[in-house]
């Protein structure tokens, strides 16, 4: 399930994003988390596994009719679970309105995604 993100949660996204390679210096989570924070267009939301664990985090940028997904990053033990299409399916649920698009670092996620749903 999909969680939006609050500062209480600011620890677990920070080690969620971290997994990401361009993010495992602490000032670039920190900036990052700041960039999402500074605009009410950006948003990061963190996904909960049945048993309550969060294991993933997504952030997207909302523009028009266009969500763009930034960011996408699932705990090395959940990976290859699906996990990333099931926090996809949710957003496509939670903006209805809205085509999912994917940055240059996001793309192939997206588009396994998409052939996936027949999208």
């Amino acid at each position: 399930m999909l969680y939006k993100y609050k500062n209480d949660y600011e620890k677990i996204t920070m080690g969620l994003l971290s997994f990401i390679p361009d993010l495992k210096e602490i000032s670039h989570l920190k900036a990052e988390l700041k960039w999402y924070a500074s605009e009410e267009e950006r948003s990061l939301f963190l996904w909960k596994n049945d048993d309550g664990d969060f294991i993933g985090v997504i952030g997207v940028e909302i523009s028009d009719s266009i969500l763009m997904v930034r960011h996408i990053s699932v705990t090395p033990t959940e990976r290859n679970e699906g996990v990333s299409f099931q926090m996809l399916d949710a957003l496509a649920e939670l903006f209805k309105n809205c085509k999912i698009m994917g940055s240059f670092d996001t793309s192939k996620i997206i588009a396994k995604w998409e052939r996936k749903n027949d999208k």
